[in-house]
C-alpha cells in the first residue's frame, strides 16, 4: 500500500516536471523560429530537442516504465549532451579584440 502512494506522488511529480520542461519548450520555439538560419538556430532546436526527450522520460517514468534510476540517468545524459552543445557553440564563436 505504501509503495503504491509512493509511485503516485512520484508519478506526479514527475508529471508536474514534463509539463515544465513543455512550457519551456513552448515558450522558447517561437523565439528559435525567428532566428536567421544557420548554427544558432540549429544549436538552439538542439538544446529544445533535448528538453523534449527529457520531458518524455519523466512521462516513462511516471507511466512506471522506467525506473527512477535510468530517469536520472536520462537526466545526466541530457546535461551532458547540452554541456556538449554549449561547447561546440563556444569554440565556433570567436571574438575578437582590438589588438587582433
Amino acid at each position: 500500500m505504501a509503495r503504491a502512494i509512493k509511485h503516485k506522488r512520484s508519478a506526479r511529480r514527475a508529471l508536474a516536471s514534463a509539463r515544465i520542461l513543455d512550457q519551456v519548450v513552448e515558450s522558447q520555439l517561437p523565439l528559435v523560429a525567428r532566428l536567421p538560419e544557420g548554427r544558432s538556430r540549429t544549436r538552439a532546436a538542439d538544446f529544445l530537442a533535448e528538453l523534449i526527450l527529457l520531458s518524455q522520460a519523466y512521462r516513462h517514468h511516471a507511466e512506471g516504465w522506467i525506473s527512477r534510476r535510468e530517469l536520472e540517468q536520462r537526466g545526466h545524459s541530457t546535461m551532458r549532451r547540452i554541456s556538449s552543445i554549449r561547447a561546440r557553440s563556444s569554440l565556433s564563436s570567436t571574438q575578437f579584440t582590438e589588438q587582433d
